[in-house]
């Protein structure tokens, strides 16, 4: 009696899966790293992002290490549109103190178009349907306040990705940090680390970006000694 269908082998079989020592899918893992872009262009306007899916996914960032365990971090969702209005006002005319300088990066067609995605959000920010601020006590330590809330700001980039919302960290209203503060009522003692867009996001055609080689932007034990090879 021939075999069913169901009992043939495939003529394209499914490869095993990568399982690392986690235990976790390794090449899902590592599509979401590779994959969780900087989305400023790609944002649906018109789609409101539902506050339990902000909290779910704030419920995972707050999962990241924190320093010395402080967890200082307070989140600030804006979705009021007067206030995202007057948020937008903030970032659109940044007062940039004199002497200012800026990272000098090679022009390249990648590059391009980051310049192009940046000055679109900046045009657009205050369409964006959902504004989260990340802030935390000023605290100082040795690297000061940043360190210790970005690997959640990650994680919440991360958690954002997976559940089809694209997002980018993004910093212009800081120059008009003080302004911002007193709009969100932000008490003394707190600061702010970045801004994060957010908004469910057009198409899913993300792949990794374009990246100098890791061997050569990275030493071993020393300033320019080479790593193992792999």
């Amino acid at each position: 009696m021939p075999d069913s269908p169901a009992d043939r082998p495939s003529a394209h079989p499914t490869p095993p899966a990568r399982v690392g020592a986690s235990g976790l899918d390794l090449d899902t893992v590592d599509k979401l790293l590779a994959t969780t872009r900087a989305v400023r262009r790609r944002m649906d306007f018109t789609r409101p992002v539902p506050a339990e899916v902000l909290l779910e996914c704030l419920e995972l960032a707050i999962q990241a290490p924190t320093g010395s365990n402080s967890q200082s971090w307070r989140w600030l969702v804006v979705t009021n549109p007067l206030v995202r209005a007057g948020l937008a006002d903030l970032y659109q005319h940044p007062v940039i103190p004199t002497g200012t300088t800026f990272h000098e990066v090679p022009d390249s067609e990648q590059q391009r178009r980051v310049n192009a995605s940046a000055r679109y959000l900046t045009e657009h920010i205050g369409e964006v349907p959902a504004l989260v601020v990340p802030c935390t006590r000023d605290a100082g330590g040795a690297a000061g306040w940043p360190p210790s809330i970005y690997p959640a700001v990650w994680s919440l980039m991360l958690a954002l990705r997976s559940r089809g919302l694209g997002s980018v960290i993004t910093t212009s209203h800081l120059y008009r940090r003080d302004e911002a503060a007193a709009l969100l009522g932000i008490p003394d003692g707190f600061v702010q680390s970045c801004l994060v867009p957010v908004a469910y996001f057009t198409g899913d055609d993300f792949k990794p970006a374009d990246r100098l080689p890791v061997a050569e932007v990275t030493y071993w034990d020393r300033w320019g000694e080479a790593p193992p090879s792999r």
